[in-house]
């Protein structure tokens, strides 16, 4: 789950990290009354979406008057904000974040992450803040300065200072280095994080250091213990296929390619994709019944996947282990039945009750089209979806 940074900031506020004040806005009149609340020289308006690149894109912009302020918003309010994380259909700005000016020194970069290999949170530290630190880790990964904490022992001053000085903070402001570091730490544990990421922080002119962006991601699977972070879910962000398949406990991605998939477990998901685009298709989703799906469960991905334009063909690949495959053939028949397929359906499965789920299938009269391994399987539906374009055109 992501919020936006006018949250993430508030969140960063209650854990001892300095951020600039500011004030949200939905309105061209809201963001006059904020800056005029917060008080000049300069504000910055700043469009509030979940993705990165904002500035980029045009959705950052620095205003020196109120008049400005009043061009900016009415600029950047229902913008169609295109950026190198929305895709090129671009995110619709319907919230700004007014923000007071801030004297920028020397912008840097922090951000945690979870490190699978040593299963602990990475600290990453750079002084090439700013719009590139992505050049700055693909081209000079000297430059970024990590720390793998250790849980029992928490972030330390000896971690911190070590790498505050390395990106060039003074002797003077390690203090309030420190006091930052920690404070995003014990945010990303105690809050569930999955991404905490400050993109600049800055060292001011008169040597504080403030968050000037953030940005946080939370792990879904904890999100039951976190009720207050919850309500700050905005559903506009997301895609609405996204958030019906999540209603029904399914793990859905939306994704531009033409071929539906239905598969139990994420790995083997992703192998499924592999498949697909190994005999030149392109998979339209990632989805993830679980190893409890049900027939209605199946019925309602199907109903998902169906809905989405440009669909030519759905590839369902079972392995029945907790999932049996009989419980998801019915399922497949069901919904199949249910929702007027109009698209080839090519089915694979293989496990647990695999002849009883075949025999389903066959007997169903549909004519659903049968795979009896994963390679057999790609190149059947990608033959289907390229058969079906062909018609449709």
């Amino acid at each position: 789950m992501n919020i936006h940074e006018y949250q993430a900031k508030e969140l960063l506020r209650n854990y001892g990290v300095a951020t600039p004040r500011g004030q949200v806005a939905f309105s061209v009149d809201e963001a006059m009354a904020a800056a005029q609340t917060l008080g000049g020289p300069v504000w910055v308006v700043k469009a509030q979406i979940h993705a990165g690149g904002r500035g980029k894109g045009g959705g950052v912009k620095l205003a020196r008057s109120l008049d400005e302020v009043r061009t900016c918003a009415t600029a950047i309010l229902g913008m169609q904000l295109v950026t190198h994380q929305t895709g090129p259909a671009g995110q619709t700005v319907r919230r700004i974040w007014i923000e007071e000016g801030a004297d920028i020194r020397k912008e840097l970069y922090l951000g945690m992450v979870v490190d699978r290999v040593t299963q602990r949170v990475c600290l990453m530290a750079s002084s090439e803040g700013g719009m590139d630190i992505e050049e700055v880790a693909a081209h000079t990964p000297e430059r970024i300065h990590k720390i793998f904490v250790d849980p029992g022992t928490g972030l330390t001053d000896a971690e911190c200072d070590p790498v505050a000085r390395a990106i060039g903070i003074p002797e003077a402001a390690l203090p309030a280095a420190r006091a930052t570091f920690k404070g995003l730490y014990k945010l990303f544990v105690e809050c569930d994080c999955s991404l905490a990421e400050i993109n600049p922080l800055i060292l001011s002119g008169d040597g504080r250091v403030i968050a000037l962006d953030a940005k946080l991601n939370f792990d879904d699977n904890a999100l039951f213990r976190h009720p207050e972070i919850v309500a700050l879910r905005d559903l506009d962000e997301e895609d609405p296929a996204e958030i019906e398949a999540s209603k029904h406990g399914l793990s859905y991605i939306s994704l531009d390619g033409d071929i539906g998939c239905l598969v139990n477990g994420a790995g083997l998901a992703m192998a499924t994709m592999d498949v697909i685009k190994l005999y030149g298709g392109s998979p339209a989703n990632f989805l993830d019944v679980g190893g409890g799906a049900t027939a209605e469960k199946v019925t309602e991905a199907f109903k998902i996947m169906l809905d989405r334009p440009g669909l030519h063909a759905i590839l369902v690949n079972i392995f029945g282990g907790i999932m049996k495959c009989d419980t998801i053939a019915e399922g497949v028949v069901s919904a199949a039945r249910q929702v007027r397929l109009n698209v080839p359906l090519v089915v694979r499965m293989k496990g647990t009750n695999e002849d009883l789920g075949k025999k389903i299938i066959a007997d169903s009269g549909l004519p659903i089209i049968a795979a009896d391994n994963m390679a057999q399987a790609g190149e059947r539906v990608v033959a289907a979806a390229r058969s079906q374009n062909t018609a449709r055109s």
